[in-house]
């Protein structure tokens, strides 16, 4: 992977609380923002693996509860929640994914209630799981109706439990993040198969992959802190959603392996039940509003994106 321009270096010095930040998307950002001068507060549970993890750079708490209500952010960054990607969802691990997103979203609010100095801004992550399992010919923008099923509910709730922070006066970002290529999270167990000669269509393949790298969405949250006009939700997407079939012959191709294998949908849904759709099912979503806004997208092609990261 070819490294690129820090995008938190063009901004003037910030006092950021960050949740999150020792995760795929959130190490990145804590990493970046240190590394251009910013000071970085990060929640989490275990404070001492963490302020390893950024070598003692950043200051970690391990409960908001240590932050008193004269503690002044400009920003903040909320990227917390488990992994979706896991164990079966039953009703202990949806608890658990609900938890671990409106919880801390909660416990944030209480903070903010608080505090004396108000951030300017809040990030706050969600997910494309917001629209449901959909058609991959409907297009949908930030105006799209949400969609049934677990994902959906989790998604509605995350961003209800944020909005009080609009109320507040605070500008609010809700970032709808699609799937995040980079150096980890999704990306390395998808590319496993096809490392061995085994890559191929999941189920029939037709379903659509949303996806996004990593660098833009970094640089996308940079300018989030810093243009003034942003405000509500964004797709947090690229432009170029693929079908699964297509992002398979596309890996194929990136990494010269044959693409020939087939899993069927019906074991697949009967090992995962409803995390399947994950895997199985997908929708066609629209940066509308970044686009609109003038944003460029770094990596708008999937080949493009690989050919960075592999």
């Amino acid at each position: 992977m070819t490294s690129s321009p820090n995008p938190f270096l063009a901004l003037p010095p910030q006092r950021v609380l960050v949740t999150g930040g020792t995760g795929f998307i959130g190490s990145a950002v804590v990493k970046q923002l240190l590394d251009a001068g910013h000071a970085v507060t990060l929640l989490a549970r275990k404070p001492a693996l963490a302020t390893k993890q950024f070598q003692a750079r950043a200051r970690c708490v391990p409960t908001l509860a240590a932050l008193g209500a004269e503690e002044a952010f400009d920003t903040v960054i909320n990227l917390a929640g488990a992994p979706v990607l896991g164990p079966r969802w039953s009703p202990k691990r949806q608890a658990q994914l609900l938890d671990s997103r409106v919880g801390v979203t909660q416990a944030l609010l209480q903070w903010l209630g608080r505090a004396v100095h108000k951030p300017t801004a809040w990030l706050q992550a969600s997910a494309i799981g917001y629209y449901g399992v959909r058609s991959g010919d409907e297009h949908l923008t930030e105006s799209s109706a949400p969609g049934g099923g677990f994902m959906s509910v989790l998604c509605q709730r995350w961003e209800a439990s944020a909005q009080p922070v609009a109320d507040q006066g605070v500008r609010l970002v809700v970032l709808r993040l699609g799937v995040v290529l980079g150096p980890g999270g999704a990306l390395p167990p998808m590319l496993l198969p096809h490392r061995f000669g085994m890559g191929g269509r999941l189920g029939d393949g037709q379903q659509v992959m949303s996806w996004i790298h990593r660098h833009d969405v970094l640089h996308i949250m940079a300018r989030a802190m810093a243009d003034t006009g942003m405000q509500g939700v964004y797709n947090t997407v690229a432009p170029g959603a693929i079908r699964q079939v297509e992002f398979a012959r596309t890996v194929g191709q990136v990494l010269h392996r044959p693409v020939w294998l087939h899993l069927p949908a019906a074991p697949l849904r009967w090992a995962a039940g409803e995390m399947a759709e994950l895997l199985l099912d997908g929708q066609r979503v629209v940066p509308q509003r970044l686009v609109a806004a003038g944003y460029q997208f770094a990596y708008p092609g999937l080949q493009q994106a690989l050919e960075n990261l592999v």
